[in-house]
């Protein structure tokens, strides 16, 4: 029997667009999405007819108990993702849900204790694990081929910001609903990398925020500095200021030994032997990827590959980064 997939707040654009979640679940063999979530009608009607016309609900709990699914899919605003995720732990569902789990470590910190006491499935879609450049940093890691670490450095800018409200999520411009910007959003990409490659505890050392380019209620370009308690340092960029579809990034890892870096589609090992490059793209999209080993992992009876504590951890720095910042939203 396949997997029966509800998909909560539905509205959040990674539900068509960008991570495309619903697009790849529709397109899964093994799953079955059995209703879409969202208090909007008219969006909740617009995602339904683009992956098959599941039925769809104005109020998730009477979704949950109309169709009683296997497995849900939790997406939506920053405000609500804390009482969506303590609903699903409170009635036994397992889920996946999108970063950042609220609008502050604090929110998380709720949902993750609370995942953590009752040993629950509660996964969190963290897709640049599944990146070419993640994986040879953790092969090269374990083999220690970079002899002691020194610093690790991210990049994420993304398209403009409009793109939100144009994909039916103009609450992201709003910070008493996303509780910030690009930190808050793209962030915990780079924190929770630099958390797991390290695999050590770490502090925001500097931050700077800017709402210069497009002059948003949210900050539009971020900058981090990170320092473990070894002493490996961090710096995270990330933005909404790609000037057209796409992305402007860089990953880079470095220790005494070793460098490997990502850029423009590709992956290059620098040592004193020489240089090695391999193609660094991932053979098909890392949230489809994410998607895929998720379920495998549920359906094994295995703890998610990525937590809801994972995701708090990362959640912490981006606070303290804010903090630093001045606490521009409060």
């Amino acid at each position: 029997m396949p997997i029966r997939v509800a998909a909560i707040e539905v509205s959040h654009w990674h539900a068509l667009y960008d991570a495309a979640y619903l697009r790849h679940l529709a397109a899964l063999p093994e799953v079955a999405l059995v209703a879409l979530h969202d208090p909007d009608p008219q969006v909740a009607a617009r995602r339904a007819a683009a992956v098959g016309q599941p039925p769809t609900f104005t109020d998730y709990r009477e979704m949950l108990a109309a169709v009683r699914p296997d497995f849900v899919l939790a997406l939506g605003r920053h405000r609500a993702m804390a009482e969506v995720a303590h609903y699903l732990l409170d009635q036994g569902y397992p889920f996946l849900m999108e970063k950042p789990l609220g609008r502050s470590a604090e929110e998380a910190r709720g949902v993750a204790e609370k995942a953590a006491t009752r040993g629950a499935f509660a996964a969190v879609p963290l897709s640049q694990r599944y990146l070419p450049f993640s994986l040879k940093a953790r092969e090269l890691l374990a083999a220690g081929r970079f002899g002691p670490l020194s610093h690790l450095y991210f990049r994420l800018n993304r398209p403009t910001s409009a793109r939100y409200p144009a994909w039916d999520s103009p609450w992201m411009l709003d910070p008493a609903v996303a509780g910030g910007g690009c930190l808050r959003n793209l962030g915990v990409h780079g924190l929770d990398l630099f958390l797991w490659l390290t695999g050590e505890v770490a502090q925001v050392t500097g931050a700077q925020l800017s709402w210069r380019a497009h002059g948003q209620p949210v900050e539009d370009y971020a900058t981090v500095l990170l320092r473990t308690a070894s002493g490996v340092l961090g710096t995270l960029e990330v933005g909404n200021t790609f000037p057209r579809d796409g992305t402007d990034g860089e990953w880079k890892i470095a220790g005494r030994d070793a460098l490997l870096v990502y850029r423009d589609g590709v992956l290059r090992l620098v040592t004193a032997a020489g240089e090695e490059t391999w193609p660094g793209q991932p053979a098909e999209p890392p949230s489809l990827t994410v998607l895929r080993h998720t379920l495998a992992c549920w359906q094994r009876g295995e703890p998610p590959p990525v937590s809801v504590q994972d995701c708090y951890r990362a959640v912490q720095l981006i606070d303290q980064a804010y903090a630093l910042a001045g606490r521009p939203y409060g």
